[in-house]
């Protein structure tokens, strides 16, 4: 076999191996789920972006039922997210409902999104869309977060219409 050809043999050998791995990769990227893998990016200065932090945050810590430390990081985040008037919020609505008033509920999500859903008035809304099963007629509960446009804080969550 001539030179020419040996080389014009290795060039369609790494080519065709270079193409499956291009193939192959963003499939076993892909979480086991089949979904499409999410890509996360961050704005400091951006309200919603704020409020999604709070949430996948909250809610890691509300899952890691058999950490210790997750309590404590749950109250740590309400302290650093919320406002003190949202604070005595949602601690009365838990006396009251005997459930997470970040969540209005008993138990954990498995999934959620947050939405920009307007401004006015030094304040932004967030829409929260809490899903709890998997599945086609998984049950869905929305909230609407109020945050403070200089702080980032959150002053106010209330279950949406």
């Amino acid at each position: 076999m001539s030179v020419r050809n040996r080389t014009t043999l290795f060039t369609a050998v790494a080519l065709a191996a270079g193409l499956s791995l291009a193939a192959v990769t963003p499939a076993l990227a892909r979480p086991a789920t089949g979904h499409a893998a999410v890509v996360s990016r961050g704005d400091a200065r951006d309200v919603t972006q704020h409020v999604a932090d709070f949430y996948g945050a909250y809610i890691d810590a509300a899952w890691a039922v058999d950490d210790k430390a997750a309590g404590a990081e749950a109250k740590a985040l309400r302290a650093f997210y919320l406002s003190p008037a949202a604070q005595k919020k949602v601690a009365a609505y838990e006396a009251e409902e005997h459930a997470d008033g970040i969540l209005f509920a008993q138990n954990v999500p498995v999934r959620w999104h947050v939405a920009y859903a307007g401004s006015g008035a030094g304040h932004a809304t967030s829409r929260v869309t809490l899903t709890w099963s998997d599945g086609p007629h998984a049950e869905v509960t929305r909230i609407d977060v109020q945050s403070d446009l200089r702080t980032l804080k959150i002053t106010d969550l209330k279950p949406a219409d």
